[in-house]
């Protein structure tokens, strides 16, 4: 058992019902899918229908646009239990996306997507890798020309979550001059969408019930008014300035992960016998889980801090980076040495152990590489 964590103010009674109602529904209606789901490679987009008419996609969202006007805790909790539940980020992106329409939109973008991406009727996905551009953004070659009442589109995208399921798009387009004044953000429906095609569907090493794919458009002709804040030159301003919300959708399900490995491993300790004791019962077993248990607690005080000054609206670039990085390396070190205390069974991906194990390597790598998080923090400190 982990020791208890200091109650941040937002850890209140309504949090916890509400986490309890997730976690029951997540329980009973997705965790047995889930081994389907990743044989398949993607979790279906009906699937978030009833998710979301139970107000668990966009909780935040203010009532006008199909959210219960939460606070975005209730995001973080959502996330948080999908993690435990070995529920991939599916959802992470589309919150992420739909924010962008909530921060950026005008409000008749606002009026015509929200409401349906809080419903589930809409799944978002956010296109912005390009093959050979990986974490500079600046260097994208996807284009947006104008022609008239409309945008054409050509160009193409790789390492897409929720590529092949999702039926509404943000994408990243070249509209302008090199660099990042040229950049802007667009909006597809891409049902029946005339030269929009999804391409491969990406084996990974981990995350299998996340679809994740590659994206073509080869003369993809869209309304101007689908140009996101209808405003050209804007898309690179508004995709840093969901920064701190992006990197703490990353760091939660870290502490999550974190958790849920130390619960296992302790669990699968006390019953495993060797040499006729359990193998709790060997110093080295103990001081192990110790440690984990000890960064465990250390990393969600640290996401708890973080997550209250998001809704203080007090976290900054900077520490949200450092939650990113430190999180997600933490997770992927603390599952790898309980995945070590499982021996030849922590191998077998019958043992959750073992999918946390592939599941987590991701995290240090999407969102921000965790070199480009360092790089970043270390401006700060020379500035």
């Amino acid at each position: 058992m982990l020791p208890p964590l200091y109650r941040h103010r937002w850890m209140d009674d309504d949090i916890e019902a509400f986490r309890e109602q997730v976690r029951r529904y997540v329980a009973g209606e997705m965790a047995p899918q889930l081994d389907g789901w990743r044989r398949q490679g993607y979790i279906p987009r009906e699937v978030w229908r009833p998710f979301g008419a139970l107000g668990f996609l966009l909780p935040e969202l203010d009532e006008a646009y199909g959210g219960a006007g939460a606070s975005l805790a209730y995001q973080c909790v959502v996330q948080d239990e999908l993690a435990k539940a070995e529920v991939p980020a599916n959802t992470a992106v589309h919150t992420i996306a739909s924010h962008y329409i909530l921060d950026y939109g005008t409000e008749a973008q606002k009026q015509r997507w929200l409401p349906r991406l809080a419903s589930g009727e809409l799944l978002a996905g956010i296109a912005m890798t390009e093959p050979g551009c990986g974490s500079d953004l600046q260097a994208m070659r996807t284009r947006a020309r104008r022609e008239g009442d409309s945008y054409v589109i050509d160009g193409g995208k790789t390492f897409i979550t929720n590529g092949f399921t999702a039926n509404l798009l943000v994408v990243a387009v070249r509209t302008g001059e090199a660099g990042s004044r040229g950049v802007s953000l667009v909006v597809l429906e891409t049902g029946k969408l005339a030269g929009f095609r999804v391409g491969r569907r990406l084996e990974k090493l981990g995350q299998h019930a996340s679809d994740t794919a590659e994206l073509f458009f080869e003369n993809v002709c869209i309304p101007a008014e689908n140009l996101l804040g209808g405003e050209e030159g804007r898309g690179f301003a508004q995709l840093m300035g969901q920064l701190p919300y992006e990197r703490m959708l990353l760091a939660v399900p870290a502490a999550a992960v974190i958790e849920r490995a130390v619960e296992l491993t302790l669990e699968y300790t006390q019953e495993r016998k060797a040499f006729g004791q359990s193998l709790y019962d060997f110093q080295n077993t103990r001081f192990k889980l110790a440690e984990c248990a000890t960064v465990a607690h250390v990393v969600r005080s640290f996401v708890n801090d973080c997550v209250q000054r998001l809704l203080d609206g007090s976290l900054d670039d900077t520490s949200a980076y450092m939650a990113k990085w430190w999180c997600t390396e933490q997770q992927c070190k603390v599952v790898d040495e309980c995945l070590q205390l499982f021996g030849g069974y922590g191998y077998m991906t019958e043992y959750p152990i073992a999918r946390l194990y592939a599941d987590s390597r991701v995290q240090r790598i999407y969102g921000g590489a965790n070199e480009i998080m360092k790089e970043l923090i270390a401006r700060k400190l020379a500035a």
